[in-house]
């Protein structure tokens, strides 16, 4: 099953990537999101279907659209104006949020100036409660690290700039 603020998170990526609808099927449960707008060609319709869980399905509240008056404003990166010409960018394989750590307790994986190798672990993006670490596909230096930590991503964003070796 899922918890309100799971549904709320639900809500809100929705509304976030200009989502047509969002469709997740769980032990016999089915959740179905659907945004405002019609989506633009090319965007469908994001099916989920989880393998089904020993208990029992609840029954689920209505869930409305969001209301694009309170749709949280999302503030633009600088990343707006693009990666630095000459360096490698490692992007996001995956919509999700990024960590610079393994745990809050932890220091980040790399620091801005750190010289990295092929396959060294640069961050995590989790993915609903996965979590992926990604590595770097060259040996070099980090140069920018675009996104903040707990900042959600999408697939192709940049996170890294690295000047390669």
């Amino acid at each position: 099953m899922f918890t309100l603020d799971q549904i709320k998170d639900l809500i809100e990526l929705v509304g976030r990537h200009r989502l047509h609808a969002l469709e997740i099927e769980r032990a016999g449960f089915k959740l179905r999101i659907t945004g405002e707008a019609p989506a633009p060609a090319g965007r469908q319709t994001l099916l989920v279907t989880a393998p089904a869980a020993a208990s029992a399905p609840a029954t689920p509240s209505p869930v409305a659209p969001p209301d694009a008056a309170a749709a949280p404003a999302v503030a633009e990166a600088p990343a707006a104006t693009g990666p630095t010409p000459g360096l490698h960018v490692v992007t996001s394989p995956i919509v999700g949020t990024f960590y610079a750590a393994p745990s809050p307790e932890s220091p980040a994986y790399v620091r801005g100036g750190d010289r990295i190798r092929k396959g060294q672990v640069l961050c995590i993006v989790e993915a609903m409660k996965l979590m992926n670490e990604i590595e770097s596909d060259v040996d070099g230096v980090v140069a920018e690290i675009y996104p903040k930590n707990a900042q959600p991503v999408e697939y192709g964003e940049p996170l890294f700039g690295i000047r390669p070796d």
